[in-house]
């Protein structure tokens, strides 16, 4: 891994870098461990291991994945800092790329992620998987 971020947009980036290519490890390093996963239209996890969980069943089935920051905003420091993105979040599913439009909320504590929350339209996510 390299060096640990030093601004919680950096941390962020970083965070959503390691998930895109498949360093799960390395992603999970930046969370706390008591971190909320609040996946708004599906439901929040609590912790590491329910994170890890969550993202392994869905990224397993996808071949490729790429999360695209169109616009990151961000204040505070590690100590207490908010990042706000919006993506554009690709996975490649059976030969396929399907798309999700999101807005993402991270809140940092103490130099880690402590709540990832992600807004989107569930309804059009399904739409786009079953299109193709």
């Amino acid at each position: 891994m390299s060096a640990r971020p030093e601004t919680p947009d950096g941390l962020v980036t970083h965070f959503l870098e390691s998930l895109q290519s498949n360093r799960f490890t390395e992603a999970l390093s930046l969370v706390a461990e008591d971190c909320e996963y609040d996946n708004v239209p599906i439901g929040r996890v609590f912790g590491k291991g329910q994170i890890a969980q969550t993202l392994s069943g869905f990224l397993a089935t996808c071949t490729a994945v790429e999360l695209l920051a169109h616009h990151q905003v961000s204040s505070g420091d590690l100590h207490h800092g908010v990042v706000m993105n919006e993506r554009t979040d690709r996975y490649e599913v059976d030969g396929r790329w399907v798309e999700l439009d999101v807005a993402g909320l991270f809140v940092v504590h103490e130099g880690a992620i402590a709540l990832w929350r992600d807004y989107f339209d569930r309804a059009a996510f399904a739409r786009s998987l079953a299109a193709h």
